[in-house]
């Protein structure tokens, strides 16, 4: 027999976060959070939920990795024109969601998006193992394909293309920064009495006030 999911519990502890002790940029904030995370989960720090909306109003969210950040924004490679990637052609918004388990630590973000330039996108598709940059050109991301075959026989193809040369950046394929408008840092306590701090970005400025948990 399954457990009953009812019963899966855990009482959260960490330290406190105080809105009148947190600093003045979130960025700052995000910044001292996210070392310590990838500090203590080295391979799945970066890893975030991404949530868009489709044209018709539906949300769609999945896991993507964080590949940069600074002032300007949070930025994540895909397949433009995957399904993440026609959602935010005609919804360029969308909200972004970390989970430290190990850190009882929880940061959302919500802003507007834009592709970032095509010297970012080169310059991150070089780094990239070569596995991977022939993977852009290999996965027609999102579409139904008839088996685990059509994969193997596309690479196939372009392993050959592309043998002994250098491979390009499918004009496909690129980045895109989440410009962040609104910030929520929360931090498990227990009996479910959780500290959150919210930064609101209101004319050019970061407004910062505690929620109830």
């Amino acid at each position: 027999m399954t457990r009953d999911i009812a019963d899966i519990r855990r009482d959260y502890e960490g330290g406190s976060l105080d809105e009148s002790r947190v600093p003045a940029d979130p960025l700052t904030m995000f910044d001292e959070w996210f070392a310590l995370a990838r500090a203590t989960d080295p391979d799945d720090a970066n890893a975030m939920t991404l949530a868009t909306v489709d044209s018709q109003g539906f949300p769609h969210a999945r896991v993507v990795l964080l590949k940069g950040f600074d002032q300007r924004g949070m930025v994540f490679f895909t397949n433009y024109n995957s399904h993440k990637g026609s959602e935010l052609a005609n919804v360029p918004q969308a909200a972004l969601t970390f989970w430290w388990p190990q850190l009882a630590r929880q940061v959302r973000i919500e802003g507007s998006v834009e592709q970032v330039s095509e010297a970012e996108s080169d310059e991150y598709f070089a780094s990239r193992p070569r596995g991977s940059q022939l993977g852009a050109w290999i996965a027609t991301q999102s579409v139904v394909i008839p088996d685990r075959n059509w994969i193997e026989e596309r690479q196939q193809r372009f392993e050959q293309a592309y043998e002994g040369q250098e491979i390009p950046r499918p004009v496909h394929w690129g980045g895109y920064r989440v410009k962040p408008e609104m910030i929520e840092f929360w931090q498990g306590q227990p009996s479910r009495l959780h500290d959150r701090v919210r930064y609101q970005l209101r004319d050019r400025n970061w407004e910062v006030v505690r929620l109830a948990p």
